[in-house]
């Protein structure tokens, strides 16, 4: 009977003590910096008014915000304006590629033996029916 459970028998469960509750504390950030940027918010907006102590305080760490913000800008356009210019070399490649296999092809046609029969047979040479005759010199003669 101590691997079934019923309902009318719950006494003889034995009970269990409750699991102890473990509460961690949340980590402790460092105060300096966030205290700085908080300061700067506070006086921004609730303040009204930023005071010329507050912005001259803040003004290096603005114009190193703003030369960040222009490079990024810089680097945008200069990666836009490559990745145009491989676009156009790309196609230029492409259409030169077609032109020479276009000419290739054409010399190839122009080269064949009949094409050149046809060529100059306006100038009046005939291609040869016969096999070619070796000539041959006694240098006894001489």
């Amino acid at each position: 009977m101590n691997n079934q459970f019923r309902a009318d028998e719950v006494e003889d469960e034995e009970e269990l003590p409750e699991e102890p509750v473990i509460r961690l504390k949340k980590p402790k950030k460092e105060k300096k910096e966030s205290e700085n940027a908080n300061l700067f918010f506070k006086k921004l907006f609730v303040d009204g008014v930023v005071t010329k102590e507050a912005a001259t305080a803040m003004l290096p760490f603005l114009i190193f915000l703003s030369l960040l913000t222009m490079l990024y800008i810089a680097n945008s356009h200069m990666a836009v304006k490559n990745i145009r210019d491989i676009d156009k070399l790309n196609k230029e490649v492409k259409e030169l590629s077609w032109e020479y296999k276009s000419l290739k092809a054409d010399l190839m046609f122009k080269s064949k033996l009949t094409e050149v029969a046809k060529k100059v047979d306006t100038l009046g040479i005939k291609e040869l029916t016969e096999p070619p005759k070796k000539i041959i010199i006694n240098s006894d003669e001489h």
